[in-house]
């Protein structure tokens, strides 16, 4: 009797999916208790359907099929079904992404015939038996029994996935499911009223996974190393049911744990590793495998699907399927929903075995399945999968070919480790219920990545070189299991103090606001430490209907945005991490991004940017109203925690042969020289910490249809184009730099340091589908904001040497071979804690304050905002008593209107505000095309305050340190960097003469290397190893360029820069404190205060230095007919004055105001040197389009500038020609040790390049004050009023003379060239008095007085293109000498 009901279910299964089976002789094999079929083939279309994966099957074999029935012990021994050798290949669909295969295609079509067989029975079963809760009976509960302990068992299962030269094959030597009890233990179980629990296990042994490429015909020519090798893991499941008669459970979980997972990936294996993860991806977000339009009514019949039948995997169906219109949304009920829940359900009806078999084989076909969906709903199950990795591993590695000794034997590929990534404690966990709620945490509680072997050709950690594994070990994250403990498997079916092993149901978490209050950032770091990322999905319908699906849709009309309300978000977290950035991880991960770039994959997705859908229909009012309530929005935030940063000096550097190949050149050859490396120590090297990192990224859901939309609108809200904008927020907290040294044992000396912590933010904006905003000239594409509350830098001038060493050793800069960093040097920086120096280095010390910067970006301008606060510069040196004395160098901004004048050392002062304004206010404002007609020319605005300036001579002290001579050995042994260097030139000459070294010079030491006289006849030998070759070649063309040509260009770039230039430019006054002496601040001085500084040392101080005070003028330039406006503009802005023209700008008026220099001398004596003076000026330019030779466009310029000077008074004594004169010798004597030491780098290249041979140039010798400065650039003058005496000579290529070379022919000839300059300058002196102050030498106590007064001064400079000609006018001049004594003490006129 039992065989009338349990065959007719088997049976099912196996007709379904299998070809060519004849069902009495599989009734009769079933009948005896055991059937044995081979050579099945699996019938492909009815998979593809049932499965609606993205993929299409090439082929399915099944070697051998077994079946075991007890008929005898059907209550208390399992079926078991085996398969032996199972084997299917798998494409991704062509196209496809274009048809679905369920409704019209081909393989429904292939598969119609069979599913019609066995239509007849299942329907009138299905149509008998509605009711989803069948009642209990001893029958059906046998039925149950035997089909809840059903044993499954695969030998050797063979997957692969085929896509252009990619092979991915998966090979499990075995997986078995079979049922358990509530200890995990194999058993005979049933439900029962008591616990409601179904548990299961499925145990998967040796799991191989090779990634291999394959030839244009298919083969497979080397095989690489398998991804995975024999991984077994172990699968948990565990279903809950409401009570004894639901065929659904209500929670299903399935969780998986591996012991260890290793994984291998070649240089050849990561682009196709990466290209399978992209497909994943692409999969998920449905960048591929979604409909075409108008499909949108049959998508229906593929929804409709129930629990024995496999629903559609969101994946593939993707966003422009799942909400295709709102009318979809209200025909499909809940049972219709398809997504996750149903997909990861599919593949569970087998092992659970709660499928419709007890109606024979219920929901076989389509018409069953669509007469189930009358039947009342079933309520969407929870799903919990997790996957549990207790240790991992990925090592990567680097392949090379290798030939055998026979001639005719293949190549063989050998691969070298050079990098591992080790972690612990994983955990990727996924919740789940129906369509409208998703989250996935994905958390480990360890990991670190370490450096193996050598890296082209450097044995850096080969295992003769004994290196520590501190020294390998470069990236540490998180903690580790022994001290964390087993906090990665809380809550799973692993856990032993899980609610599911303590008999306990469950409880689980399935609204966003709980979520969000239970799983925060906090909780994810204590449960794992090292990394945690929480993404959720949640949907809600406000119509009160089920949502469709989980996945995101890109196809979605406006008024569906308004009735599901959907929201993502993304929280990664990454705990306290120390990363060491040395010579052998950086070459080693510049390796891995060279070999993943080495690639020519077209991506699945192509971005939508230049797509606009012109036909897309108006929506009403009340759309945008609900629009306008909620809009969905993907967020991302990113946050990194307590970050450590180490990057030493590079002890090797090869750069130059990544760099290309990740910047899209071709790789240059392989390293086969290998050679021995010896580790650099002490090492120095620059130490970054960081407190927090914070980025946060949100952009719209459905980009495409609400930019469509808002941007199809007159007048948008501002919330709306709020989510028209991807917009991004990066936050930096506690940011600090120092300066560090490894030693021999691997620790670190404590920190100098450099940049004291700092805060900063960056926010940015962009615009999304910007093609859709033409008419709207006026909406930003592209915003960004920078704020940076307060920065410091202060180092001493040894510390500046050891920074420029490493950054030297990064960059080519110098030579690699003998740096400069020696022992004495690292003494002076890293002072042994308890020694003080006995030469303490002064510290220079800078800072800025309240620096904002505001960036904007529409169709029609780019433009530029921003503030700086303040700036202060100080040096901090050694002072008596122990105590440290602060010395101002620069203050800004300052109070320097009244310092032009001595009369404000006499005057109360007050102290600087803090609530002064910002040193510098600045806006600009360009046009983004040169040739739009309603181009209104680029705006620059710029306000700048007082700014003082002390140049001390403790800044001499600094600059001109050079580290001590008591230990110049450099720090490197035999072996290190000059090894690293040689190792280079060596591959380099290698690549140059084109051969290939010998498998035997492999061994060769460094030292052969370095002194082998071979490779003399090569290029490269001959330059700099320090210097690349395309950087020698580039700095050789563009050195050899001529001055005229390069001035040319000069003036090119100057003169389309302001031809269209409204320019409004205020710069206060500059007061520059020229000191012979330091000047420390004291301390009852505001620190910083400069001025408050000189006026303290004036009254106070007998001795105080001689100084020398330089006022800069004030200068403010305005563009004609501009009226002032605020520097300060919110971006963009309108021009109340456009300028069209060239030119139109012009005139510019300069105005310079409080120029003056005086002295101040011990016991308060000010003495002047040159009064305060100004000058107002007018500049004017004009350019016109000339025709040159070759039909080739020329500008010609004419300059006019006109200058009215106030009257200048200079006055001159002997205390101040002194304290010129000491100034002036210390400053040469600086200079001239500065130069002598070499402190100051200079490049060279551009040097010899041009000392070399000169180019062509022009034969005319020009004396100073009779040729332009460049005449390559002159083009013939236009008139613009201007007397020209040269007009008559312009003919002077036709005079008789034209045989001999003439200054005026070789000028016009150059003009007619490369364009002409016409310059025109005037000015206009009222008066000029010099005064010289002396004592006489004859008579103590009297004072002499030269007094020379000269008037009405006026110079003219007229520069044309065949003459120039300049002009002087002194309308009077006179000399008078005064005496002065004590006792009158006046001067009295003297004639002699």
């Amino acid at each position: 009797m039992l065989e009338s009901y349990v065959t007719p279910i088997l049976m099912s299964y196996v007709n379904r999916y299998i070809k060519n089976l004849k069902p009495s002789d599989l009734q009769l094999s079933l009948w005896g208790g055991d059937v044995v079929l081979s050579k099945l083939e699996l019938k492909l279309d009815v998979l593809e359907q049932e499965l609606k994966l993205p993929f299409t099957f090439l082929s399915g074999h099944i070697h051998e099929l077994r079946i075991h029935v007890p008929w005898t012990k059907l209550g208390s021994e399992p079926v078991v079904i085996t398969i032996n050798t199972m084997e299917c290949i798998l494409k991704l669909k062509d196209g496809a992404q274009d048809d679905h295969e369920s409704c019209g295609s081909s393989s429904t079509t292939r598969s119609t015939s069979d599913g019609t067989k066995t239509s007849v029975r299942p329907r009138r079963i299905q149509q008998t038996t509605p009711d989803p809760d069948l009642p209990p009976g001893y029958v059906q509960s046998l039925i149950w029994r035997v089909i809840n302990n059903v044993n499954i068992v695969i030998n050797n299962l063979i997957l692969k996935y085929v896509e252009d030269d990619i092979v991915l094959s998966v090979n499990i030597t075995s997986a078995e499911c079979y049922t358990v009890d509530e200890f995990w233990d194999r058993a005979f179980m049933d439900i029962s009223a008591t616990d409601m629990v179904l548990r299961k296990v499925i145990n998967f042994s040796d799991c191989t996974v090779c990634l291999d490429k394959r030839n244009a015909s298919g083969k497979i020519e080397f095989y690489q190393d398998p991804l995975l090798y024999k991984c077994s893991f172990r699968t948990r499941l565990h279903f809950t049911y409401d009570n004894l008669n639901s065929k659904m459970p209500s929670v299903i979980k399935i969780h998986t744990l591996v012991e260890s997972l290793k994984l291998s990936i070649t240089d050849q294996q990561l682009p196709m590793f990466i290209r399978i993860m992209q497909l994943g991806i692409a999969l998920y977000y449905g960048e591929i495998g979604s409909f075409k339009d108008g499909e949108n009514e049959d998508l229906v019949c593929h929804t409709k699907d129930v629990l024995g039948t496999i629903s559609g995997l969101e994946d593939e169906i993707g966003h422009d399927t799942q909400y295709a219109s709102s009318e979809s949304h209200l025909q499909q009920d809940d049972d219709q929903q398809q997504g996750w829940v149903s997909w990861a359900w599919s593949f569970v009806p087998a092992i659970v075995g709660n499928d419709d078999e007890e109606g024979d084989s219920a929901g076989t076909d389509d018409e069953a399945a669509t007469d189930q969906q009358k039947s009342p709903t079933v309520k969407d199950p929870v799903v919990s999968i997790g996957f549990y990795c207790t240790k991992a591993t990925v090592t990567f590695k680097l392949t090379e070919m290798q030939a055998e000794s026979s001639y005719y034997s293949p190549q063989k590929v050998k691969s070298k480790e050079i990098i591992r990534w080790e972690q612990e404690g994983t955990t990727v966990e996924v919740l789940m219920r129906g369509g409208p709620f998703f989250d996935c945490q994905i958390g480990f509680v360890g990991c670190q990545a370490l450096c193996l072997k050598g890296i082209m050709g450097i044995k850096d950690f080969e295992e003769n070189m004994n290196r520590s594994d501190a020294e390998a070990y470069f990236f540490s994250c998180g903690e580790n299991l022994c001290t964390k403990g087993m906090t990665y498997l809380t809550n799973s079916l692993f856990d032993y103090r899980s609610s599911e092993n303590n008999g306990v149901r469950a409880d689980f978490i399935l609204d966003a606001a709980a979520h969000k209050e239970m799983y925060t950032e906090i909780a994810g770091m204590q449960r794992f430490g090292a990394f945690y990322m929480d993404y959720l999905y949640t949907m809600e319908s406000t119509g009160g209907k089920g949502c469709g699906n989980q996945a995101e849709m890109s196809s979605v009309k406006v008024e569906d945005l308004g009735s599901v309300q959907e929201m993502s978000t993304k929280s990664l977290i990454v705990g306290p991490l120390s990363l060491r950035l040395d010579s052998s991880a950086v070459h080693r991960i510049m390796k891995m991004i060279a070999c993943a770039l080495e690639h020519e994959y077209e991506p699945y997705s192509k971005s939508k940017q230049d797509f606009v859908d012109g036909t897309q229909a108006m929506p009403n009012s009340e759309e945008i109203s609900i629009l306008d309530e909620y809009i969905p929005t993907r967020i991302t935030s990113f946050t990194i925690l307590k970050c450590t940063i180490t990057v030493p000096m590079a002890e090797f550097n090869l750069l130059c042969h990544l760099l290309p190949i990740i910047m899209g050149q071709k790789s240059s050859g392989s390293f086969l020289s290998t050679t021995s490396l010896q580790s650099l120590r002490p090492l120095p090297c620059i130490r970054i910490l960081v407190d927090k990192i914070v980025l946060e990224h949100s952009l719209p859901m459905y980009a495409e249809q609400l930019v469509q939309t808002v941007s199809s609108l007159n007048q948008p809200s501002d919330n709306l184009l709020h989510y028209c904008y991807a917009h991004c927020y990066l936050k930096i907290f506690g940011f600090q730099a120092g300066l560090s040294s490894l030693d021999m044992n691997g620790s670190y000396s404590s920190p100098a340091s450099v940049v004291p912590p700092f805060s900063t933010a960056v926010y940015g904006k962009m615009l999304q589908l910007p093609k859709c905003w033409s008419k709207w000239s006026h909406v930003a594409l592209k915003e960004c904001i920078f704020e940076l509350p307060n920065l410091t830098i202060q180092a001493t001038r040894a510390q500046m040497f050891v920074l420029r060493t490493i950054w030297q050793s990064w960059a080519y800069i110098g030579n690699v071979n003998s740096p400069v960093v020696n022992e004495a040097l690292l003494n002076e920086v890293f002072q042994p804690s308890g020694v003080k120096s006995k030469n303490p280095l002064p510290t220079l010390e800078g800072s800025i304050q309240n620096v904002e910067l505001k960036y904007c970006s529409t169709s029609l301008v780019k433009c530029a905002s921003g503030t700086m606060g303040s700036i202060k510069f100080c040096a901090k040196a050694p002072g008596g008593g122990g105590k440290e004395k602060l010395i101002p160098l620069i203050q800004g901004p300052s109070d320097t209107r009244d310092l032009h004048s001595s009369k404000w050392l006499n005057e109360s002062r007050k102290p600087e505000s803090l609530l002064a304004p910002d040193l510098l206010a600045f806006t600009i404002q360009v046009p983004q095309h040169k040739d739009y007609n309603y181009n209104s020319g680029a705006v620059l605005l710029a306000n700048m305050q007082g700014l003082t300036v002390n140049v001390d001579p403790i800044l001499y002290t600094w600059l001109t340190y050079q580290p001590q001579k008591r230990s110049s050995r450099p720090m490197q042994q035999s072996g290190s960097v000059s090894l690293g260097a040689s190792v280079t030139r060596k591959k380099e000459d290698d690549m140059s003469v084109g051969s290939t070294p010998l498998a035997k010079q492999q061994s060769n030491q460094a030292s052969e290397y370095a002194s082998s006289p071979v490779k003399t006849k090569t290029v490269t030998e001959s330059r700099p190893l320090s210097v690349p070759v395309k950087a020698m070649l580039g700095s050789s063309e563009s050195c050899s360029k001529s001055p005229e040509e390069r001035m040319k260009e000069f003036i090119g770039v100057v003169w389309n820069a302001v031809k269209r230039l409204t320019l409004q430019l205020e710069v206060q006054s500059c007061c520059v404190f020229i000191p012979n002496d330091s000047l420390p601040s004291p301390s009852t001085i505001v620190s910083g205060d400069i001025p408050g500084t000189v006026r303290s040392w004036y009254h106070g101080q007998a001795n105080m230095p001689g100084t020398l005070v330089l006022c800069l003028p004030q200068v403010k330039i305005m563009s004609a007919g501009h009226k002032y406006m605020e520097p300060l503009q919110e971006i963009p802005f309108v021009v109340q004055r456009p300028i069209l023209e060239e030119g139109d700008a012009f005139p510019w008026s300069i105005s310079l105001s409080h120029f003056s220099i005086y002295t101040l001398l011990g016991q308060q004596m000010t003495l002047n040197l040159i009064e305060p003076m100004g000058c107002t000026s007018t500049l004017a330019v004009t350019s016109q389009k000339q025709l040159a030779a070759g039909s080739e466009c020329r500008h010609s310029f004419v300059v006019c500038l006109h200058v009215d000077l106030e009257s200048l008074e200079v006055k001159c004594s002997n205390p101040q020609v002194q304290l010129l004169y000491e100034l002036i010798e210390i400053m040469n004597k600086v200079w001239n040790k500065i130069q002598k030491k070499g402190t100051l780098h200079q490049s060279t290249a551009c040097t010899e390049s041009v000392s070399g041979p000169a180019p062509p140039s022009s034969p005319v010798k020009s004396s100073v004050g009779t040729a332009p400065p460049d005449t390559s650039t002159c083009s013939p003058s236009a008139d613009i009023g201007t007397t020209t005496e040269g007009e008559s000579l312009q003919g002077g290529d036709d005079s008789p003379f034209s045989d001999s070379v003439t200054l005026e022919q070789t000028t016009s000839n150059i003009g007619i060239s490369s364009g002409r300059v016409s310059l025109w300058m005037q000015w206009m002196l009222p008066k000029l008095t010099v005064k010289l102050f002396a004592p006489d030498p004859e008579n103590k106590g009297t004072e002499i007085c030269v007094v020379s007064e000269l008037e009405d001064l006026s110079a003219s400079v007229d520069i044309q293109d065949v003459y120039t000609k300049v002009k002087c006018k002194i309308e009077s001049f006179n000399i008078d000498h005064y005496r002065n004594s004590k006792q009158s003490n006046q001067y009295k006129p003297e004639h002699q």
